[in-house]
């Protein structure tokens, strides 16, 4: 039996309105990966931001290799061994590998050759990979993640917290990030892991401990344990037997996008574009190779984009963040200028359109990072309620806002969404991420869009709250909304889709059936091949010419 390397005991936070956590017992052994699972808002956040020293418990005690602490700061936790990696990386993209490592621990090992060649040290020995001198904005996702881990070791770190490590994930990446782990644990490291997919949690994890509403309810066994019964036990009941889906594919166009290109650096976005995390400069095995710079030299992030999605139709992509998803939507929503190309909405151009115009006309939203671009996190649920249907109903009466309409519909929002929180008033910063999710679908989904850009719609959100969302977009779905699914959950990726394709270094290079695709064989394609179960982008550009031509007749 390993010995205890962190252990929460009667651990109780509250916050006006709402106790967070009720006497909570955690035991973490050393050696070995710890899951902490629970729904959304069940308290793991506060949980671990207590462990970390960003808060302190009302009640309870926290022991550290035997010796009860108080950490009053991040500081005092790190000092005492303890390191987070959060679901959304701290990193400066404009920083190198070494510059993000030794930042705020110059003391350590200085900022020059001592840091590298500790770095260079904690990476061979642990399997990670990473290369000091490179910029961070060059890094794939699983790359940044790495960092991130090195940077808690570098740090001293003996119990490493993960927050979501796997939700931008594809498999391949999964399983080296699985391999990671394996090293820690050899090393005598321990790991709390914090997931909501239950399979990598049952394959990875040597224990489990489940909260529910804030306080502990039971432990597992994962070699004893399916994924339902873990599920039933965050949620109190048992699940719903998911129904047999049917095809509600129309033959009515709703969104044609036609040879949409654009480069790097044009036109306006909301955010900093990126390199594409795992594209190289030509393509990968087995796909199209060929040019992608442009005109005037620069790099093309969308390259001849292509599709239609019909109502009833989900159309999903897969690809590797940053390989242009971004830059697609951003397109799509009016927030970047395409350099040439078109897109058609219900029979009208629209290209060029401002997001206002576009929201007004019946495009729905559900943005990729919910904090920087979905929410005002300072601001109360209900202006958040408000956010990209200023002009609609019930949020404008005329010219006027119309506050008591956006509460009253905030509050249906808050009980249909099953949004956790003890009111409307509290700001968007204190509901836990999935929480914010699931406000943000509500928001969207009330105004029943014509069109939706689903980018990420169930990431950080529990099983209950992932089957609620699916439910609602494929209710939606047989009303008639034709959806863009953008995600890096390839499970849900198969299971909404009707159809699939694959983008990588801004093209979209092979179509998929969800019916056959498997999440390994779809994963692979992301990072540059293509199995049996995908085709060519070529070999069905005819059918996309002739389905076009078929649009336009009708």
């Amino acid at each position: 039996m390993s010995t205890i390397a962190v252990e929460l005991a009667g651990i109780t936070k509250r916050f006006p309105g709402v106790v967070a956590n009720h006497d909570i017992d955690l035991a973490v052994r050393k050696g070995t990966v710890h899951a902490l699972v629970g729904e959304n808002g069940a308290g793991k956040s506060t949980l671990m931001k207590i462990l970390y020293g960003m808060q302190k418990p009302d009640e309870g005690t926290i022991t550290v290799d035997g010796e009860q602490v108080v950490f009053n700061s991040p500081a005092d936790a790190i000092a005492r061994g303890i390191g987070m990696v959060h679901q959304h990386f701290m990193l400066a993209d404009n920083l190198t590998v070494l510059e993000n490592v030794v930042l705020g621990s110059e003391k350590l090992h200085g900022i020059g050759g001592g840091a590298r060649r500790r770095i260079n040290e904690i990476s061979d020995r642990y399997g990670l990979g990473v290369r000091p001198d490179v910029l961070v904005e060059d890094l794939g996702v699983a790359d940044r993640q790495r960092v991130e881990i090195l940077k808690v070791l570098y740090r001293g770190a003996r119990t490493l917290i993960l927050d979501e490590p796997t939700a931008v994930l594809v498999p391949q990446e999964v399983d080296a990030l699985f391999r990671n782990l394996r090293e820690l644990k050899a090393e005598g490291l321990s790991v709390i892991f914090i997931s909501h997919k239950l399979g990598e949690v049952l394959s990875v994890a040597d224990d489990i401990t489940v909260i529910r509403r804030g306080t502990t309810v039971g432990t597992a066994v994962p070699s004893e344990t399916t994924p339902r019964q873990l599920a039933e036990l965050m949620v109190g009941s048992e699940l719903p037997t998911p129904e047999t889906a049917e095809s509600t594919v129309t033959d009515k166009p709703v969104i044609q996008v036609r040879g949409l290109t654009v480069h790097a650096g044009g036109g306006a976005a909301s955010d900093r574009l990126t390199e594409p995390a795992g594209a190289a400069a030509s393509a990968g095995p087995g796909l199209p190779a060929g040019d992608t710079a442009g005109a005037d030299g620069t790099r093309r992030v969308l390259d001849d984009i292509t599709f239609t999605i019909h109502a009833g139709e989900v159309l999903g992509i897969a690809g590797v963040e940053g390989n242009g998803q971004s830059e697609l939507i951003a397109a799509l929503i009016g927030l970047k200028r395409a350099d040439s190309g078109s897109i058609t909405f219900l029979g009208q151009d629209v290209t060029g359109w401002s997001t206002r115009r576009l929201r007004e006309l019946g495009i729905g939203y559900i943005p990729e990072d919910r904090q920087r671009q979905g929410l005002l996190l300072e601001s109360p649920l209900w202006e958040n309620r408000i956010l990209g249907h200023v002009t609609e109903r019930p949020n404008a009466k005329g010219f006027w806002l119309d506050p008591k309409g956006a509460q009253e519909d905030t509050r249906r929002i808050v009980e249909e969404f099953d949004v956790r929180t003890p009111g409307i008033d509290v700001t968007a910063a204190s509901l836990s991420g999935g929480n914010q999710q699931k406000l943000i679908v509500g928001r969207e989904m009330s105004h029943d869009p014509k069109f939706l850009i689903a980018a990420h719609p169930t990431r950080g959100v529990d099983v209950g709250a992932q089957a609620q969302i699916w439910d609602r977009i494929r209710e939606a779905r047989r009303a008639g909304l034709a959806v863009l699914l953008i995600s890096a959950d390839l499970d849900e990726l198969i299971g909404l889709s009707d159809t699939l394709r694959v983008i990588y270094n801004g093209r979209l290079v092979a179509d998929a059936d969800p019916a056959t695709i498997t999440a390994q064989e779809l994963g692979s394609a992301m990072t540059g091949a293509v199995s049996g179960h995908l085709e060519h982008v070529e070999e069905s550009t005819d059918n996309a010419t002739d389905a076009a031509a078929e649009d336009e007749a009708r």
